[in-house]
């Protein structure tokens, strides 16, 4: 019996199966689709190309905005589903148990899951948009889970403007004409590194983390931005808003998908006792 995890992007979904061990057995990717009904076919027509289709539990990455009581996704960043009950739709699909999360706090909380002897982990991710998660004690952090950390207002040259929309990997293209893996010199990482500390001191001064994760695929190259991100944050520093240490993600690609897992085992108990019996 296996996990399944769920990740919905705004241009594509994969869906996974993960052994009893968290460990990832199968990956299919498939083109979302504008129409919900469409997308919710689609999905039980990939589900039929698994090898394994005898699920113990299912965990849903949703980009948007959710009401976590009734198991219905508000609003979604790029796609126009609004007020789906997408929770009680993929349960009627799979017949097992399902849950959903926003899928910034799906990869803090895969990520939190391998950090001993930390209390609380703010993972960000910097990607297409710029979102994150809060986990405490190893547990998602509910008041902080709906957040959209792209959309704070900052100041930049002179004006306000969205953090993601001059600091995420998307804003790194229009400005600089290539991604993040095409960048070499220190001077556009430098310029970076100011772009993403303006968003995240508002961050640490809000949560007061004791680490911060950055993943995403401009996380992925977290080691060229690294000192000039804590150099401008060290400007920053207080007693009152210490500057905690920061580190990559260790899964960035695939995060999201282990937060899924972990999500079930955390929210379902009886789901762990399930699988390990049939192991």
């Amino acid at each position: 019996m296996r996990y399944l995890g769920i990740d919905i992007g705004g241009t594509k979904t994969l869906v996974a199966t993960l052994d009893g061990h968290g460990v990832i057995l199968e990956k299919v990717k498939f083109p979302t689709p504008q129409d919900y009904d469409e997308f919710l076919r689609q999905l039980k027509a990939t589900l039929g190309q698994l090898k394994d289709d005898d699920f113990v539990g299912c965990g849903v990455a949703v980009p948007g905005r959710i009401d976590h009581k009734h198991g219905i996704a508000r609003a979604f960043g790029n796609l126009p589903w609004k007020d789906v009950p997408i929770e009680h739709d993929i349960r009627h699909i799979l017949h097992c148990p399902v849950a959903i999360e926003h899928d910034p706090t799906l990869a803090a909380l895969s990520e939190a899951m391998l950090v001993k002897h930390v209390s609380k982990v703010l993972y960000v991710t910097v990607s297409t948009g710029i979102g994150a998660g809060l986990i405490v004690d190893q547990q998602i952090e509910e008041n902080f889970s709906n957040s959209e950390a792209g959309m704070m207002m900052l100041e930049h040259q002179g004006k306000l403007a969205k953090w993601e929309s001059f600091a995420s990997g998307s804003a790194i293209v229009r400005r600089y004409g290539k991604m993040a893996k095409d960048i070499h010199d220190q001077v556009t990482w430098k310029a970076i590194g100011r772009d993403i500390s303006k968003g995240m001191i508002e961050l640490l001064a809000v949560t007061q983390p004791d680490l911060v994760i950055i993943g995403g695929s401009v996380g992925r190259y977290f080691s060229e931005y690294a000192p000039y991100l804590r150099a401008e944050l060290e400007k920053f520093s207080n007693p009152m808003v210490p500057i905690p240490p920061f580190k990559a993600a260790e899964r960035p690609d695939d995060a999201v998908v282990y937060g899924c897992y972990d999500l079930i085992r955390a929210k379902f108990p009886h789901v762990r006792q399930q699988a390990a019996e049939a192991a």
